[in-house]
């Protein structure tokens, strides 16, 4: 009985003690703000707060500015989503990370957040550090090509006069003649027609049989022979008027042609076209003239670009760009696929490394780092890659300090710090 009254006394104290507690921490309503507009309050009477400057009403001292509170946590480098009040290790023995909870409404652009992070963490973390600096950028660009025989020396060899094909000396394609070897003979009554009218032709008429002759493609040789033996050929030997590989053959041994057929093709394979797509950005930056290098295996071969076709191809959305590769000893072969790689100086541009730079979408990001371990998410906007740089548009400047390394760890603490700042309650 006795125990059950003391109990009931500490009861009735304690509760006059909260009530007198509450009475003296009330402050006068007409000196309270609302909370989402308060920005000063008293150092001494935190509970007197105001949305502009001036004096507190119960002692008389200076509003001060609020300034938001961060709180420190720590979290697992293995497992993000494991966090702690206390410092210690994780579930799988590693030393938690620490890092600041940003107050409400602290947010960056693309919902990352400024972080800390420890020098001792960071080591464990590997975190290194690079700087945006004025550097030459040269852009390296590489594209397949296929080895073509250069158009413009390239021999259609067609014949003028109907008649049978009687001999041929070029059997395969592919095979390699010299200017001025024979290639076919040709029995054609058309031709012995027309040297039978030479022979017969005097005065004026005798000049223009000689220049039929001519024009049916028999040399000055051939026709001087006729006119010393007064004997009709009753063939036509064709002679290759250049030197090249038969890289076309459309006729064998008793073939009928007609006048103006194609019977062979040679292409001079001294110099040859590496024709390469490339995408249109990549395209832009080439120009004619530009040296370009290819590669076929282990075997390098120098040249230069000679045409960029005015036209992107509609289906693959590239441009065609040809380069004239010289080819002395034929190691080049026609059909044979290659690797071009072409540099472009850039020239001196503001550039920032590489792995420093994280693209999410439309939009590049960096975190910089001010100095005093606080590592914050900067919007940046880049331009051509040369190597391990990009040339930097905007977002930074030369001398800025950026992270290169172990970038992931530290945009994962980024994002989680903005998110657990937009959970927090204002």
């Amino acid at each position: 009985m006795k125990r059950g009254i003391f109990l009931i006394a500490v009861a009735l104290i304690l509760t006059g003690t909260g009530a007198v507690l509450v009475s003296c921490g009330k402050t006068d309503p007409q000196h309270a703000a609302p909370a989402h507009a308060a920005k000063y309050h008293c150092p001494m009477h935190p509970t007197v707060v105001s949305d502009k400057p001036g004096d507190c009403p119960i002692c008389g001292m200076k509003l001060v500015p609020i300034e938001p509170q961060k709180k420190i946590r720590y979290r697992s480098t293995m497992n993000p989503g494991e966090v702690s009040d206390k410092p210690g290790q994780d579930s799988m023995g590693m030393e938690m990370v620490a890092f600041e909870v940003a107050e409400a409404g602290e947010k960056t652009p693309g919902g990352w957040a400024a972080v800390e992070i420890m020098p001792a963490a960071r080591n464990r973390m590997g975190l290194t550090l690079g700087a945006v600096e004025k550097r030459v950028l040269v852009r390296e660009i590489r594209a397949a090509a296929r080895i073509v025989a250069d158009e413009t020396k390239l021999y259609h060899v067609n014949v003028k006069v109907a008649g049978w094909v009687e001999k041929l000396f070029v059997a395969t394609t592919g095979q390699y003649v010299q200017k001025g070897e024979p290639l076919l003979t040709l029995y054609s009554p058309e031709l012995m027609t027309a040297q039978a009218e030479h022979l017969s032709a005097t005065g004026p008429l005798r000049e223009a049989a000689r220049r039929r002759l001519e024009l049916l493609d028999l040399t000055d040789a051939q026709i001087a022979r006729l006119e010393d033996t007064k004997q009709i050929n009753k063939t036509l030997t064709l002679y290759a008027p250049a030197s090249g590989y038969v890289i076309e053959r459309n006729i064998a041994a008793g073939h009928k042609l007609t006048a103006g057929d194609q019977v062979l093709a040679l292409a001079d394979l001294a110099d040859v076209w590496a024709d390469a797509e490339m995408f249109q950005d990549e395209a832009s930056l080439v120009k004619i003239g530009d040296p370009v290098e290819i590669t076929v295996g282990d075997a390098a071969f120098a040249g230069k670009v000679s045409f960029i076709a005015p036209m992107v191809d509609a289906a693959t959305r590239t441009v065609k760009v040809r380069m004239q590769i010289p080819n002395p000893d034929t190691k080049l072969k026609l059909e044979m696929w290659a690797t071009a790689r072409l540099k472009v100086n850039l020239g001196e541009r503001l550039a920032i490394p590489a792995p420093a730079v994280l693209r999410t979408g439309e939009h590049s990001y960096a975190f910089k780092d001010d100095g005093s371990g606080r590592l914050t998410p900067v919007e940046i906007k880049i331009g051509p890659r040369s190597g391990d740089w990009f040339a930097l548009l905007a977002g930074l400047e030369a001398g800025d300090r950026v992270v290169t390394s172990a970038n992931f760890l530290v945009d994962s603490e980024s994002q989680l710090k903005a998110a657990l700042a937009g959970m927090s309650p204002p």
